[in-house]
């Protein structure tokens, strides 16, 4: 593929100067080729198993020739507190063919009684689960585990880890959200409702942004590394098509007109904007704008983009009817991104290098206010059905919950670590999150404020979309 050698340095790069760095730091691994990907959840732990603690020592795949490959395991401690949710627990590469099942090994487990803590004896036999599935070349699958608490501990001394094993059952259309994974190379496919991860997309190096044509039931995705991007069939996640775009754009952030009939993509390595005849997958446009367009924003009119070029201090506002650049608003240093107020009579940026949120005039363009918000403002949400406005910030473990009358936070959110992306489901009234350093997708209702799900997804996620949201 493109740049294939190009990639190869980088992850060697990345590899020597990042070496000894803490657990948390990202991985960087090449596209699938020849092989195929599995990924395993479990289930949360039923009541019964709440007394009950043990550690898997391995998982494997076993193929129907008689082959094993070995799992790596994300997940190897199970009790009620880290098994309270769905979990991922192990990923593998693995060849393409038709599987048997898994295999599992226990190394420890205890059952907290009414006299204390009691080690079970552990079994010298692995646990096989017979269950037949299929790995497919270049594709990512995922399979589901449910604990049986009665068949894995025998009269309160022994312990042999046993589960069912299923695939999870297809999102409908209607309920489906994605989050890219940039150093994973993967989608993770989530249900808004059961509110757990139902399915993983393989994609080519670095997915990013994302749109959804709900009328279509189609998912774009940029694929930044190879300057593509993405169409995904909604109902069977299957891949429909590819845009490609210039050697070098490096596609970041993209969104959709109303009809769903223009892309637009920001073209992060060579400082434009793309626009794409979504019925022909040709680009119509290449519009120069300023330096390192870092996100994009378009009006209810669907009359014009706004381009926040973080390297240049500057928006680009592009007219979508001529496609061209029609004004250029000077900001602070480094502009993020930015949202409109409720009535779309203003618009809120933020910034990488400069503690002020800027407040802009969106009739003339004119600056109406300059608020500091402190350093590390990282992202910006407004709420569409109340007007507050939600801020990220990368060196707080937390989100500021703003008043658009009195720019002094209202209240806060506390988070697991620093947030990169947040989108609000108007339908469901839920805030959602990516916690990059725990590597979670949080869900939070935004009238209560209390999280309500955490999700397991993989390194460096990017984007979320889901049907429904603001």
């Amino acid at each position: 593929m493109q740049k294939k050698l190009i990639f190869l340095t980088l992850v060697v790069l990345y590899s020597f100067f990042f070496q000894g760095c803490q657990t948390g730091s990202f991985r960087f691994k090449q596209p699938l080729e020849n092989e195929g990907e599995l990924y395993v959840y479990v289930k949360p732990f039923p009541n019964e198993a709440e007394r009950l603690s043990f550690k898997l020592e391995s998982i494997s795949a076993l193929r129907s020739d008689g082959s094993e490959f070995k799992l790596t395991l994300i997940l190897d401690k199970f009790d009620f507190f880290e098994i309270g949710r769905q979990r991922l627990i192990a990923t593998g590469i693995l060849p393409p063919g038709n599987y048997a099942g898994l295999r599992l090994k226990a190394s420890s487990a205890s059952l907290k009684t009414e006299e204390g803590e009691r080690s079970l004896f552990i079994s010298d036999v692995s646990s096989q689960l017979d269950f037949q599935f299929q790995v497919e070349r270049t594709k990512a699958s995922m399979i589901s585990m449910s604990f049986k608490y009665a068949e894995s501990v025998s009269d309160k001394f022994s312990f042999t880890p046993f589960f069912s094993v299923f695939i999870p059952e297809r999102t409908i259309p209607g309920l489906v959200g994605y989050v890219s994974n940039y150093s994973d190379n993967s989608i993770m496919v989530f249900d808004k409702k059961k509110l757990e991860i139902t399915g993983v997309i393989s994609t080519e190096a670095g997915p990013k942004g994302m749109a959804l044509d709900n009328l279509l039931k189609r998912t774009y995705i940029s694929i930044y590394d190879e300057d593509m991007v993405f169409v995904y069939d909604i109902s069977s996640n299957r891949l429909i098509n590819i845009i490609r775009l210039d050697i070098g754009d490096n596609p970041g952030e993209i969104l959709l007109s109303q009809d769903g009939q223009l892309l637009f993509t920001a073209n992060n390595g060579s400082d434009t904007v793309s626009i794409v005849n979504t019925g022909s997958s040709l680009v119509m446009e290449k519009v120069q704008v300023g330096d390192g367009p870092n996100s994009l924003l378009i009006d209810n009119s669907g009359r014009h983009i706004y381009v926040f070029n973080t390297l240049s201090n500057n928006i680009s506002v592009i007219d979508v009817a001529t496609r061209k650049v029609s004004a250029t608003i000077p900001t602070e240093q480094g502009p993020l991104r930015g949202q409109f107020s409720r009535e779309e009579d203003k618009l809120f940026v933020i910034h990488e290098s400069s503690p002020y949120l800027l407040v802009f005039d969106t009739s003339t363009l004119a600056l109406l206010r300059r608020e500091s918000i402190g350093m590390g403002a990282k992202f910006i949400k407004v709420d569409k059905r109340t007007g507050f406005f939600y801020i990220a910030n990368e060196y707080k473990d937390e989100i500021a919950i703003y008043n658009p009358l009195s720019f002094i936070p209202m209240d806060y959110i506390l988070t697991k670590g620093a947030v990169n992306y947040m989108t609000i489901d108007g339908e469901e009234n839920n805030l959602y999150l990516l916690a990059p350093d725990s590597k979670s997708l949080v869900v939070i209702n935004i009238i209560s404020r209390k999280v309500i799900s955490e999700m397991d997804i993989s390194d460096n996620p990017d984007w979320i979309t889901l049907v429904g949201e603001q």
